[in-house]
């Protein structure tokens, strides 16, 4: 498939499109409110995070690596909100094909519409979609200890346990252990792959 192309998924209470600079305006509204709810989990903000002009580039340059086949990065939406409001980003990067066919998963969701389900949601569709249409192996995904929601979502998903990696991440003031967690592609070729190495099209 294109990667070049817009792609939309749609889900029975979600739009998720491919992050582009069209979404650019809504970024930085979604990051000011969110300060102080995100700030237990991320590392530490680079400065402009909260400006337009700061999407516009990381979203120019998401655009490329998407068509590239590097990441994919994905914004979501309420379906038949009255205005678009992100409700949520989904990332997958760190994407190496060869022998490892496998990417890190990353997530952020708006305060406001935790507790309702729609980030798993999201991520079982960008999952599918990942599996399915971008053929890959394994995602990989890791968060804090302390991090109970993510710890139960993940797992809801079917991720895996690894490991405890410490020090792992620079956040909140200090070198923060993270959970390590890992989902494999149940339908993924290997017999095709070991043949050509490459995904079964």
């Amino acid at each position: 498939m294109s990667l070049s192309a817009p792609i939309v998924i749609d889900t029975p209470r979600l739009r998720i499109e491919s992050a582009a600079v069209r979404h650019a305006s809504l970024h930085p509204a979604f990051f000011a409110r969110n300060r102080e709810h995100f700030a237990p989990w991320e590392p530490p903000r680079p400065a402009g995070l909260e400006t337009l002009a700061y999407w516009e580039g990381q979203l120019e340059r998401a655009q490329a690596e998407f068509a590239e086949g590097r990441e994919a990065r994905f914004v979501v939406f309420e379906r038949g909100a009255a205005e678009p409001q992100l409700v949520a980003r989904a990332n997958f990067s760190q994407m190496f094909r060869g022998p490892f066919q496998s990417c890190v998963l990353g997530y952020q969701i708006d305060r406001v519409f935790e507790g309702r389900g729609l980030m798993r949601e999201a991520l079982a569709a960008c999952i599918d979609f990942m599996f399915g249409e971008l053929r890959l192996h394994r995602i990989q995904a890791a968060y804090r200890i302390e991090n109970a929601r993510s710890a139960r979502l993940l797992a809801r998903l079917g991720f895996d346990y690894i490991g405890v990696a410490r020090e792992y991440l620079f956040i909140d003031g200090a070198w923060r252990d993270h959970v390590l967690v890992a989902l494999n592609n149940p339908g993924f070729d290997s017999a095709a792959f070991a043949a050509t190495g490459a995904p079964s099209s």
